[in-house]
């Protein structure tokens, strides 16, 4: 199994959801994080004065998918629908996990996911 976790634009995240979703994976975790990567942040501008927003609102979406072709359709899917060509689209994080159980159950390992 791996774990998938994407931080991405907060203004992608329903193209990315749609097309998890056509691709067969509903279930997803979203957090709202902040953050920036070696842009360190965004220049504005207010009535003549310049100041530096240091961290982005970003949100961040997990899943934990079985291995194989599904890892790399997901990478995919989100890759294609996230990015928009600007530096801050985001990173993508593939993680193997070791483990799952369902609490409620019990079941553990691919019947719990």
């Amino acid at each position: 199994m791996r774990k998938i976790e994407a931080i991405i634009r907060p203004e992608r995240v329903s193209q990315v959801k749609d097309a998890l979703e056509q691709l067969g994976y509903p279930g997803m975790t979203l957090t709202e994080v902040k953050g920036h990567g070696k842009q360190k942040g965004l220049l504005q501008q207010f009535r003549g004065s310049t100041y530096r927003i240091e961290f982005l609102p970003k949100v961040k979406i997990e899943l934990v998918v079985e291995n194989g072709d599904s890892v790399e359709k997901i990478v995919k899917a989100i890759c294609d629908n996230a990015r928009t060509g600007a530096a801050g689209d985001g990173k993508i994080f593939v993680w193997p996990i070791e483990e799952v159980v369902r609490i409620r159950t019990g079941e553990k390992g691919k019947t719990a996911i």
